[in-house]
């Protein structure tokens, strides 16, 4: 796989696959950007895994938090990865040692470590590095354009029309793990 360019049917292909998410390094942090991705994911009907040692036993966003990985008692279909490039290499190794491996492992913006990916990828585990899930599904669900972003015009005037109704676009038209 050439990590410098993910083609949109790769990452589409993971987010319309994937319905379970462990979050590394989850935070309860409200302006921290694992917690607004964390709810992000979880409101377009993710089942949001968070992992951190610090809030172990806890609940984000009414979510039980666990220290690590392995203490997962369900199936993790992709790992998200909110730790430094150096972090990345250990815990693709604690993914590496699951009995169930996840299908994907996800590494956030400025994320990456190639030899690790190499190692996941042996293992059949599809890899992303320097990519956010939450960006790439609000660009290829469409929902970044409906905030004016890519419009070609700049305002910070707030929407002012009724939007009591109103549907939001998911990559299939529904929530993940739906047929539709």
């Amino acid at each position: 796989m050439n990590h410098d360019h993910y083609p949109d049917d790769y990452i589409l292909g993971i987010l319309r696959a994937v319905k379970s998410v462990a979050m590394i390094g989850a935070s309860a942090n409200e302006v921290r950007p694992s917690y607004f991705v964390l709810k992000y994911l979880h409101q377009r009907g993710y089942r949001m895994i968070p992992i951190n040692p610090g809030l172990a036993g806890k609940t984000i966003l009414g979510l039980p938090v666990y220290a690590r990985l392995a203490d997962v008692p369900d199936t993790i279909d992709m790992v998200d990865i909110f730790r430094n490039s150096a972090a990345a290499g250990a815990v693709v190794d604690e993914i590496l040692r699951l009995p169930a491996l996840p299908k994907v492992i996800w590494m956030q913006l400025t994320v990456r470590n190639d030899e690790a990916a190499a190692r996941a990828e042996a293992a059949g585990i599809r890899v992303v590095m320097n990519r956010c899930p939450k960006i790439e599904f609000g660009r290829l669900s469409g929902e970044i354009g409906w905030a004016g972003v890519n419009s070609r015009t700049l305002s910070s005037k707030r929407l002012t029309r009724d939007t009591r109704g109103f549907q939001r676009l998911g990559l299939r038209g529904g929530a993940p793990g739906s047929t539709s």
